[in-house]
């Protein structure tokens, strides 16, 4: 669920405010507040305490969830007209999931099978959808008119939806959003200035970066980032 506040960290690449469209700024910046004091007073104390974990377990945990989302992505590969891709990514998930010990093992990556990530708002964007306007989601971070419409078709991708004990669901769900942004502790420092331009000006940047498969897109700090939360 917390997953997409990790791209708001990935980029410092110089982007221009008025090149973003921003029209509710105002709302933003509250809600932008309130996601940053449930942050400061439970998420980031509980993420501390999670990295003291170790880090063979912590791995394992990071694979898990990278696993479930291969399907997400596989289905998403498909849609952008990439069938290669995604027989990769289905691939991986039948590997990882069977012989990685339900994912907590990345098998396919050592055999040769990259990992992939592809959402439904990537999706849209290929099909020509605009972006639309910038919004700061209660509780979910940076988003888009069309990434928050596109949501819907990725939860409904998701391992845990389908889930019918909501114990376990809930349960899955909130260590994912721990496991993230545990990911999120070693890199948030880099964060200057106004932090909502920050956070807003990084995602904007960050998701133009995967929408274009980082073809002709030269950002090293980002390929730089990645590499760090592969190695998490």
């Amino acid at each position: 669920m917390y997953r997409i506040l990790i791209v708001s960290f990935l980029s410092v690449s110089l982007i221009y405010a008025e090149d973003i469209n921003d029209p509710f700024e105002d709302i933003n910046r509250i809600t932008f507040k309130f996601n940053e004091s449930i942050d400061n007073n439970f998420l980031k104390p509980v993420a501390v305490t999670y990295s003291k974990a170790p880090k063979p377990f912590k791995k394992g945990i990071s694979n898990f969830f990278d696993n479930l989302e291969e399907i997400e992505t596989s289905v998403n590969q498909i849609l952008q007209g990439k069938p290669k891709l995604a027989i990769n990514d289905f691939s991986r998930f039948i590997i990882n999931s069977t012989i990685g010990l339900g994912g907590f093992l990345d098998v396919a990556t050592k055999i040769g099978l990259t990992r992939h990530e592809e959402e439904f708002d990537q999706t849209l964007a290929l099909w020509g959808v605009p972006s639309g306007p910038y919004i700061m989601l209660p509780g979910l971070g940076p988003s888009t008119l069309r990434d928050t419409l596109a949501r819907p078709f990725s939860s409904f991708l998701s391992v845990t939806f389908h889930m019918t004990e909501s114990d376990v669901n809930l349960a899955l769900k909130g260590m994912d959003a721990l496991e993230t942004r545990e990911r999120l502790l070693e890199i948030e420092s880099l964060i200057y200035g106004d932090r909502y331009n920050f956070v807003r000006d990084s995602y904007v940047q960050y998701m133009n970066y995967e929408i274009n498969d980082g073809v002709n897109v030269e950002d090293e700090f980002i390929d730089d980032m990645d590499d760090l939360l592969i190695e998490q």
